[in-house]
């Protein structure tokens, strides 16, 4: 069983934050599918994604092309995981299920802090997979760095 981690955004904008976050699960093997929920901010995050890291390549491509499974990374807002990934990504209020969390070696969510809207579905979220039996951690950078502030 997986966990699924909550990522408060605060400081960073999304594109740097999840950036880092990818380059860190390629560190370790694992494919990874980022979900959104608005194909036009999946488009956006193609061409951020492109530049960053700045001394390094991030490889990942936009869903719907014909090697789908073979990306290391792949952005989509449907609920499938072609590219049979080891870690999940939900953006923009984008759905996690309990079955993705216990199937996946790790579930992230990542939400913006300045956006009430975001920080309420997140709650929304916590609530109901922690209620199902998933483990979890929230994590906030207002200190300036990343620090785990809850686990269930």
């Amino acid at each position: 069983m997986g966990n699924v981690l909550f990522y408060h955004l605060t400081r960073q904008p999304l594109d740097v934050t999840l950036s880092m976050l990818l380059g860190k699960s390629l560190e370790r093997g694992w494919r990874v599918v980022v979900r959104g929920a608005d194909a036009g901010r999946l488009e956006w995050l193609d061409q951020r994604l492109w530049l960053q890291p700045e001394d390094g390549f991030l490889p990942h491509g936009l869903a719907g092309g014909p090697h789908d499974a073979a990306q290391p990374v792949l952005l989509t807002a449907q609920p499938e995981l072609p590219n049979d990934p080891a870690c999940l990504m939900a953006l923009d209020g984008a759905e996690i299920s309990l079955d993705e969390v216990d199937r996946l070696d790790r579930s992230c969510i990542l939400f913006d802090g300045q956006d009430g809207a975001a920080v309420q579905m997140a709650r929304g979220q916590w609530k109901a997979l922690t209620g199902a039996g998933a483990k979890a951690q929230y994590w906030s950078e207002e200190s300036g760095r990343w620090e785990k502030k809850a686990e269930s």
